[in-house]
Parts: C-alpha cells; sequence; structure tokens
C-alpha cells in the first residue's frame, strides 16, 4: 500500500513545491480535476449550468477557483477536491431550502421586477437594473419578435438578468 500511495504521491507531485512540478503532474492533476468536477457538476444539479442566476453563478466562480489550486499546487490535492464536493453540495443543499422556502429563495436568487407596463416604462426599475433603453429596445427584437414597446403588455426583468416579454392580445 504505501509503494502504490509514493507512486501517485510521485506522479502527482504531492508534497511538491508548486514552481518544481512537472508538466506531465500538473496535466494528470488536471485530468483528475477535470473528470472529478464533472462528477461533481453531475451531483450538483443541472440548473447549475443552465440557470444564470448570481446563486449559480456564485458556484460556478468558487468552484472554478478553489479547483484551480488543486491543478497548480498550491493548495494540498486531495483536500481541495474534498473541499470542491462539500461546495456542491452546500449549493445543492441551498437550492433545495430555497425551493421549500420562498422567502429563501428570493434572498438567495433574487426576484422578478416589471419593466414594461402595457406598453410604458419604468424607468426607475431600468435604472436600478442599469438597462437602457437600447438594451429593451434589441431584447424587444431578438425575443419578442416585435418592434414596439405599445405590443408589450409586460416585460420583466428575470432572476437571472434576462428581459422576458408578454405580447398584448391581437
Amino acid at each position: 500500500m504505501d509503494a502504490l500511495w509514493n507512486g501517485l504521491s510521485a506522479v502527482l507531485g504531492l508534497g511538491v513545491e508548486p514552481k518544481n512540478l512537472t508538466f506531465l503532474q500538473i496535466s494528470i492533476r488536471g485530468i483528475i480535476v477535470l473528470l472529478a468536477t464533472l462528477v461533481m457538476l453531475r451531483l450538483g444539479h443541472k440548473r447549475s449550468l443552465a440557470r444564470k442566476t448570481a446563486f449559480d453563478a456564485v458556484l460556478l466562480v468558487i468552484l472554478a477557483s478553489v479547483l484551480s489550486r488543486a491543478i497548480n499546487g498550491s493548495a494540498a490535492f486531495f483536500a481541495t477536491l474534498g473541499g470542491g464536493f462539500v461546495i456542491v453540495f452546500l449549493h445543492r443543499l441551498l437550492a433545495w431550502a430555497a425551493y421549500h422556502s420562498h422567502a429563501l429563495g428570493l434572498l438567495l436568487k433574487g426576484a422578478p421586477e416589471v419593466i414594461v407596463q402595457d406598453g410604458q416604462l419604468r424607468r426607475s426599475v431600468m435604472r436600478s437594473n442599469h438597462v437602457s433603453e437600447h438594451d429593451l429596445e434589441e431584447d424587444l427584437r431578438l425575443d419578442a419578435n416585435c418592434e414596439s414597446l405599445e405590443e408589450v403588455r409586460v416585460a420583466r426583468i428575470e432572476r437571472s438578468g434576462d428581459i422576458s416579454f408578454i405580447k398584448k392580445k391581437e
């Protein structure tokens, strides 16, 4: 067993100063971290990649930051991988709790805001979300396939930051 551990330590460069890691050691670490990250994200949930809420983006940023340390040797390899799994588990736990608690969901994920009502702009909402009239018009053309705000019954800035449109009935 010691021989296996010593071999693994040599291949991964465990206990070696980051500046002394070889190309092969960093490459093998990268492959292992890639595979472990795929497992983490599959254990997490598809939504962490599909949704664009700040709650989900934070998971990806932190996970990338933590796991990069396992590749470059600036943190303990296996402890860092374990920390990645803990972060994904915590994200999943908080998502579960937010599903069961509307108030927690609002806190973690935010709330949509009406930006257009019956063709009229709500400039205070636009200002607080840093959405210009040009941004709104672009999304109107791309997503609602229409030219004029008069055709819009309601538009919302969603929790993801996307703008959704509901057209007036004709």
